[in-house]
């Protein structure tokens, strides 16, 4: 059992039920849950061209769609960043004594082989125990 936990969502993946009830399973008596989304900020030249506006609609949508998926969802801590995906997931362990990060996983693409998945580079650098859900 673990007594803090996160768990990783991505909005466009239909498995947060799924990981959200596996972390309560994990979860000591007492034990914290926190349900992280990280923004994936836009690369290089990207971020500069877009408009504020753009990126505060894009924010905006994402803490809606968050919102959604913990609608029913009681006693989870929520989390909304910004960042380089998987790096935030580790770095978000680290600093906040996570000792289980709870996170789905889709069936990998020909991309996925030749650069990693979320999950699998969270797997690799993480320093706690990683549940994957597939």
């Amino acid at each position: 059992m673990y007594n803090n936990i996160l768990v990783a969502m991505a909005l466009d993946h239909g498995v947060s039920q799924n990981t959200m009830e596996i972390a309560k399973l994990l979860a000591s008596e007492g034990g914290k849950i926190t349900a992280l989304h990280v923004l994936e900020e836009p690369h290089g030249t990207a971020n500069v061209r877009l408009r504020e506006d753009l990126l505060q609609q894009g924010t905006d949508r994402a803490r809606e769609l968050f919102g959604e998926k913990l609608q029913n969802v009681t006693g989870v801590e929520r989390k909304l960043v910004v960042g380089h995906v998987s790096r935030t997931i580790v770095d978000y362990a680290n600093e906040n004594g996570v000792d289980c990060i709870v996170m789905g996983s889709h069936k990998p693409g020909l991309a996925d082989y030749l650069l990693g998945s979320t999950a699998a580079r969270v797997v690799r650098h993480a320093s706690c125990a990683v549940h994957v859900f597939r």
